[in-house]
């Protein structure tokens, strides 16, 4: 058969708009669409059950629009590098770590933005630190980061006597720097929030439409298939290491700004509830699959139950059994999911 010029020009368009269309897909997968429902429904329940409706107060929710993004941001990167297939437990270190690098490059009197900076390399330094013991080493990630965290974390507490350390000596309020980070725009929406946005917008990009997303997922579902395609799998895992440690640098920053203090307990639970919205926004403990639109609806949905149950008068220590449940019910129903469109394929 003859295939005249035209044909086989539009032929590699089709075949692009396929591509497109499947990382649309993959961006929008069932398990996101699941957790925004599930998102959206707590939403009405605690609209509706909260005593005097104080979850739709205006300060509730600001303070909701302050404090999410901190987890949000850390769970960005904590997905991406489980979608690769890994884990990584020292967040709850690296992030109180990299702000205190950044208080003390303030207290020797360097300027505010190099010192954001600086702290978030170290971020990435110690993520570079736990993709070579990983890969390198050929220890499972859950030991390794474990390891790491306890480490660095007493390295930490024995240089800082975990003295909280004000800023403001230091570092006025009200400057333009401060106001970029955690300010509010137009008096009403925290710049919190758009950095959250922004960062999910980058990392979806990445994930989805650049080839390093395709090799973090392939990376995920078979790393001994990836190798043979060429993938320099240790690298791709490395960079995700460095990804989470550097995000994890920008939280520490901006959560110390919040504060007006450091605290050597900075993050602390953050590791765990990190997996946990990335889990219940559709990622697999397995790699290989997942969305930051997933993790995204999942780190609001875990902020958003934790804070509903705390304004349902709900025991501290009963809303960690609230939040374990769910994730469990995500993993059944996102198994049984996965489970159901393969039979029908």
């Amino acid at each position: 058969m003859v295939t005249n010029k035209k044909d086989k020009e539009k032929m590699p368009s089709g075949v692009a708009v396929a591509g497109r269309a499947k990382k649309l897909l993959n961006l929008f997968s069932y398990q996101a669409v699941g957790t925004l429902l599930v998102f959206l429904a707590l939403i009405l329940v605690f609209i509706f059950f909260t005593p005097h409706h104080l979850f739709v107060d205006p300060r509730n929710i600001k303070a909701l629009a302050k404090l999410t993004p901190d987890l949000g941001i850390v769970a960005l990167g904590v997905g991406m590098l489980m979608i690769s297939g890994e884990f990584d437990l020292s967040v709850s270190t690296v992030l109180p770590f990299s702000s205190y690098i950044f208080v003390l490059l303030l207290r020797a009197g360097i300027n505010p933005v190099f010192s954001l900076f600086m702290a978030m390399g170290v971020g990435a330094l110690l993520g570079l630190l736990n993709g070579l013991i990983t890969v390198k080493g050929h220890i499972p990630s859950f030991i390794a980061t474990l390891g790491t965290m306890m480490f660095w974390r007493g390295v930490l507490y024995v240089h800082s006597r975990m003295w909280p350390i004000g800023i403001r000596a230091y570092f006025p309020a009200g400057s333009s720097f401060e106001h970029v980070l955690i300010g509010e725009i137009g008096g009403v929406v925290p710049a919190q929030v758009i950095w959250f946005v922004v960062f999910a917008l980058i990392l979806g990009v990445v994930l989805h439409f650049h080839k390093f997303g395709n090799w973090v997922y392939a990376t995920g579902d078979n790393k001994e298939a990836a190798r043979a395609m060429g993938i320099n799998t240790d690298r791709v895992k490395t960079i995700c290491f460095m990804i989470v440690g550097t995000l994890s640098g920008f939280v520490g920053v901006m959560q110390l700004l919040r504060l007006g203090s450091f605290a050597a307990t900075q993050g602390l639970g953050f590791e765990l509830k990190a997996i946990a919205a990335s889990v219940v926004g559709g990622t697999s403990l397995m790699g290989g699959i997942g969305s930051i639109a997933g993790i995204f609806w999942g780190a609001l949905t875990i902020q958003i139950l934790e804070n509903g149950l705390i304004l349902m008068r709900v025991p501290v220590f009963g809303i960690s059994a609230f939040i374990g449940l769910a994730v469990i019910l995500f993993v059944v129903l996102n198994t049984y999911m996965r489970r159901r469109m393969m039979m029908m394929r």
